[in-house]
Order: C-alpha cells, then sequence, then structure tokens
C-alpha cells in the first residue's frame, strides 16, 4: 500500500491538538451568582485578575436582552460574567465595546456562562451577546465606568 507525500497525511499528534482546541473553544461551563434584577451593579473581589465582577445574565424564556440592561463600575479590571439559563433555548455570549475597547466573552449553550475580562477607563461602555444578530435585536445593554 502507498500513499501520497506525508504532507498529505495528518500527523496523530496534530489530531490531538486540533481535539482539544476544538473542545476549548466556547465552553464556559461553570456558574455565575444569580444576581438580583432590583440592582444595576453587582460588584464582588475577583482572584481572576479583575478588580471587579459585574453577573448578569439572559432571559429565562430565551428573550433577547440582558437583566440588568445597566451596569456600574470603578475604572480598571471588571469582569463580566453572562448566566444563560437553561430555560432560554437560545446560545448566548456577552462582549464589550467602548472607548477603544472591543472584547468578545465565548458564545456559550443554554446553562453555561460566559465572561469577559477587561480594562476600563472611566466612560460609558456597551455591553452585548456577540451571536447572531443579537445585538441588533437589542440585546444590549450600557455599563457606566467612574
Amino acid at each position: 500500500m502507498r500513499f501520497g507525500p506525508i504532507a498529505a497525511r495528518p500527523l496523530p499528534g496534530t489530531l490531538m491538538i486540533l481535539s482539544l482546541a476544538a473542545a476549548g473553544c466556547g465552553g464556559g461551563g461553570g456558574s455565575a451568582t444569580s444576581p438580583g434584577t432590583t440592582s444595576t451593579r453587582h460588584a464582588t473581589t475577583s482572584a481572576a485578575g479583575a478588580k471587579q465582577t459585574l453577573n448578569l445574565e439572559a432571559d429565562d424564556d430565551g428573550g433577547l436582552y440582558f437583566k440588568p440592561k445597566k451596569l456600574t463600575a470603578k475604572a480598571g479590571g471588571v469582569k463580566l460574567m453572562m448566566r444563560n439559563p437553561s430555560s432560554s433555548g437560545v446560545q448566548h455570549g456577552v462582549a464589550v465595546e467602548g472607548k477603544g475597547v472591543d472584547q468578545d466573552g465565548p458564545v456559550v449553550a443554554p446553562g453555561k456562562t460566559s465572561s469577559v475580562t477587561v480594562t476600563l477607563k472611566p466612560g460609558k461602555y456597551e455591553f452585548y451577546c456577540p451571536f447572531d444578530a443579537h445585538k441588533q435585536k437589542g440585546m444590549k445593554g450600557t455599563l457606566t465606568v467612574s
């Protein structure tokens, strides 16, 4: 049996690396503390480098909006943790944009958590869902940094 040039055959290590890379994409996993819907700020300390963690969640019934829609933070490292409820039935993610920042977290399946960590200066930023056309359909909010 004769095979073509070695470059035409995948190497066993290559397949393993590709499998591991694919498994790491969109993972998310974990869980976030369920945020209250009456307050716009949910800040805690975090050992992962961000000085603040802001919790938000997608709609339980698959609506294209976040709860809450307004967040506040202090300038510096900020981590947004978005819980996508199992009952949403829709993939979602979280991203931050504004003042030279444009960073997306992973898009995750229902029941998973997406997060994005950014360093922010004082001002207004937009957080939104980067999946499909969710942002254009209104799945966004305002993050005010002081």
